[in-house]
């Protein structure tokens, strides 16, 4: 088969499009043929050799694809060779062929294109875990999205929205039309305005129930003053450095919470644990309408240079796609 390989780390020019060894599935894993895989932030620090694959992970970028499954390892139950799916992933997804865990499939959800499920498996199982598991967002409160142009973001305003959250979220002031368009109820221009007083602002004062947050240190002091009584901030990224202060008196004086997580490195088990749960309680969701895949531009698999650039450049709104 073909794959995106990285002879040496670099700029984009590093993606080459080369033949590599067919994968197998071993115990428990299927194979599934890649229609279409997405770009995500991490895939852009892998190639510049600042975050390679987990132990036992293919060496080739690529968090999810989307395709039809080829072969079944031992052990596996519940999918056929030919069925249509998703599937979040470890590396690999920038290729022909990559072997999953079967507990890390999800089936193509009705109604959606079977090259754009590629945006789902990512961003549902980053948002849902943090937003939902953990953060526990609940009907009435306020969510504020740092990014919200992204695909991360896209996604946790439409889930927030349906579980009857209000959404405010950060972004470029060109991106602001379409975020409202998607269900958020504030757009906060980063590059002009405030991000905590415009969040006390639209909430009388009282500030974000559950904060996502892409950047890091940068907007770690900022986000704990942006926090309600009993407010939970979630760290997902480092984008703005990973060092920061943290003022632990105002976190006490407000009985609030900061948890960070991160989704590639965690064991087979945990993955397939928030992959049932997004089956379970957000694939409905994306059935019925509420939420979608939000695409913005497809680039062939091959040409995986250009769908970096775009990606580095931030001018997307939602998720650019690399398709076979």
């Amino acid at each position: 088969m073909h794959a995106i390989t990285i002879p040496k780390p670099g700029g984009p020019e590093a993606l080459v499009w080369a033949a590599v060894p067919d994968p197998e599935p071993g115990p428990g894993e299927v194979v599934v043929e890649v229609r279409a895989s997405a770009v995500n932030r991490a895939d852009l620090l892998q190639r510049q050799g600042q975050y390679p694959p987990p132990p036992g992970a293919p060496a080739y970028p690529g968090l999810e694809c989307a395709g039809v499954v080829a072969a079944l390892g031992p052990g596996v139950t519940g999918w056929a060779v030919g069925d249509e799916v998703c599937a979040l992933l470890a590396g690999g997804g920038y290729a022909e062929r990559v072997a999953v865990p079967a507990g890390q499939l999800l089936p193509v959800p009705a109604g959606v294109d079977p090259v754009d499920a590629a945006a789902l498996p990512e961003v549902a199982c980053t948002v849902f875990s943090n937003v939902v598991q953990l953060a526990r967002l609940a009907e009435g409160e306020t969510l504020l999205v740092h990014g919200g142009g992204s695909g991360i973001g896209t996604f946790a305003i439409q889930l927030g929205v349906a579980l009857g959250a209000t959404v405010v979220v950060t972004a470029r002031a060109a991106k602001h039309e379409r975020l409202r368009e998607l269900g958020a109820a504030h757009a906060v221009d980063y590059r002009e305005q405030d991000f905590v007083e415009e969040v006390r602002r639209v909430t009388d004062g009282r500030g974000a129930d559950v904060i996502l947050d892409i950047m890091g240190a940068s907007y770690l002091p900022r986000n704990v003053a942006a926090l309600a009584t009993g407010g939970r901030l979630v760290v997902i990224g480092m984008q703005g450095g990973r060092k920061g202060e943290l003022d632990l008196g105002m976190l006490l004086a407000k009985r609030a919470s900061v948890h960070a997580t991160a989704l590639r490195s965690r064991p087979v088990a945990e993955k397939a644990e928030i992959v049932r749960g997004v089956r379970e309680q957000v694939w409905p969701l994306v059935e019925s309408g509420k939420i979608r895949p939000v695409v913005h531009a497809r680039a062939r698999m091959a040409d995986a240079a250009d769908a970096h650039r775009l990606v580095e450049s931030s001018d997307h709104l939602g998720k650019v796609l690399l398709v076979r």
